[in-house]
């Protein structure tokens, strides 16, 4: 009896696959022909690239500012270890 359920199986496999949320997605299957409506998603899908590209600039800034950040501290690591660091002294040059 498993070999029976095995077809029933494999087509739940295969629309949980296609589908993981499990329900469809609302417009996607038949497409709007009212104009006002197809405007209304086009701004609200501008309003979302907007927001995506000003949190894309915000991230950007963040990783700069850590890059920043972690070369000063790197540098002030550098400065601490070549101070600590005993200076042999130079011998004077002559003057002629």
């Amino acid at each position: 009896m498993a070999e029976q359920d095995l077809p029933k199986d494999w087509f739940d496999f295969m629309q949980k696959m296609w589908n993981p949320l499990s329900f469809p997605l609302p417009g996607m299957i038949t497409p709007t022909v009212n104009i006002e409506e197809i405007e209304k998603k086009i701004g609200e899908l501008k309003s979302v690239e907007n927001w995506l590209t000003i949190n894309t600039g915000f991230v950007q800034m963040t990783i700069k500012t850590l890059e920043m950040q972690k070369a000063a501290l790197e540098s002030l690591r550098a400065a601490g270890e070549a101070a600590g660091k005993p200076v042999k002294p130079e011998k004077p040059k002559e003057k002629k």
